[in-house]
């Protein structure tokens, strides 16, 4: 199986994880929140914008609007106010608050715990669906961002062209223990090691495994 999704083998694959596991025991995410719904708002949020940028908006935004109901009282210009330092800001306003609406209408106020209902939301795609169906209720997802798709592509982990396969790939090849914790550290080796630019391969804990051949060390 691995030789069809990784240009690594099974052995190396758990090394892989079980190194990021053991530098890592017990990975968070970045985005702040208080409850399921500021979660899924949160990530909804992120697309096209950094969790720093998101957390620092929404950091005013949760004290009075951390309920689907106090979003929707908001309402569309009142919560552009907080989130006007956000990239995208106008149409994920309007998102939000028609996501908030139907959170009300059809899942009585509460966020939904499967993928086809989440991605009905409005502005809610699969990777935002799966960060929330991870964080927010255990699911072993993995929830494929540019992060996560350069580490798989450049380690040679799991690559694919686009993010449903490299997700596809992820999902058949990651270690039973590893797969609750693996997309937060895929995404964190790629925020802070396998950088876009230039990665820090000596600091990375991976490089006897890795196959990216431009290694900086």
């Amino acid at each position: 199986m691995a030789g069809k999704y990784s240009k690594l083998n099974r052995t190396q694959i758990y090394d892989f994880f079980a190194r990021l596991s053991e530098d890592n025991p017990n990975p968070v995410g970045e985005l702040d929140y208080v409850n399921e719904f500021t979660l899924l708002v949160a990530v909804v949020l992120s697309a096209q914008a950094t969790d720093v940028g998101v957390n620092k908006a929404t950091k005013a935004l949760w004290p009075v609007a951390d309920t689907p109901e106090k979003m929707v009282a908001l309402g569309v210009d009142g919560l552009k106010e907080y989130i006007k330092t956000i990239g995208l800001y106008n149409s994920k306003a309007e998102n939000v608050i028609k996501l908030c609406r139907d959170l009300i209408d059809k899942h009585g106020s509460k966020v939904p715990e499967t993928r086809e209902e989440l991605v009905a939301l409005a502005g809610v795609g699969r990777k935002t669906a799966n960060v929330v169906l991870n964080i927010a209720f255990g699911q072993p997802t993995c929830a494929v961002d540019t992060h996560i798709f350069r580490v798989s592509n450049r380690t040679g982990l799991a690559p694919g062209k686009n993010v449903d396969r490299v997700e596809d790939a992820l999902m058949k090849i990651i270690p039973e223990p590893f797969k609750y914790h693996a997309h937060h550290w895929l995404i964190l080796q790629g925020r802070y090691i396998c950088k876009a630019r230039k990665p820090v391969c000596d600091a990375c804990t991976l490089t006897d495994l890795c196959k990216f051949k431009e290694k900086t060390l």
